[in-house]
């Protein structure tokens, strides 16, 4: 190749010495069944994904450093997660007076009305700052317990028509856990 430019390939600049390349498709073997689409599919990483993934974890070590979450809530937290009951449904709230009901004039300090539902057990329920009223629908004997996350529960029991009682209001994040002989029902945790 001693060769300039223009030379090699012609005054004029053209690629005859390529020409008869100009049709690739007699290189590419017709068996290979080699598919490189399926690289731009969405199930791959992308460097925005990568970027994202990156980032995110950035601003968990920043939070950590700068914001880290107290021992106590932590705690909390994992006792609350050690109470959780594998077999048990859990009843979701449908009704919470604080956000569902029309404010009463002349009401000062009204109790606070919550229901839960699951399949067709309802758990009725009014918190005062004396303590909590509930029903269990349908109405029968039932353990209750108030949950609590790491402090002691308080253990209630429901009477024949559903009815249970508890002196102290919870305070703090709670939730009610229910047996009826085989069955249990865990409602969502609130804050009282």
């Amino acid at each position: 190749m001693s060769g300039t430019h223009d030379e090699t390939f012609g005054d004029d600049g053209s690629d005859e010495a390529f020409a008869d390349l100009t049709d690739l498709t007699d290189l590419t073997d017709s068996t290979d069944s080699t598919d490189f689409t399926d690289f731009t599919d969405s199930t791959h990483f992308t460097d925005d994904a990568l970027d994202t993934g990156l980032l995110e974890e950035e601003l968990r070590q920043a939070a950590a450093i700068l914001d880290p979450v107290p021992a106590e809530l932590r705690r909390i937290a994992v006792d609350a997660f050690a109470l959780h009951d594998l077999d048990a449904r859990v009843a979701e709230l449908t009704f919470d007076s604080l956000v569902d009901a029309i404010p009463v004039r002349g009401a000062e300090d009204p109790p606070r009305m919550l229901t839960f539902r699951v399949d067709d057990v309802t758990v009725d329920v009014e918190v005062t700052e004396d303590g909590l009223i509930g029903q269990l629908l349908p109405p029968g004997p039932a353990d209750v317990e108030v949950l609590s996350g790491p402090r002691a529960h308080a253990r209630l029991t429901a009477d024949d028509l559903g009815r249970f009682t508890g002196e102290a209001p919870p305070s703090g994040p709670f939730a009610l856990r229910l047996r009826t002989g085989g069955d249990v029902v865990v409602t969502e945790w609130l804050r009282a």
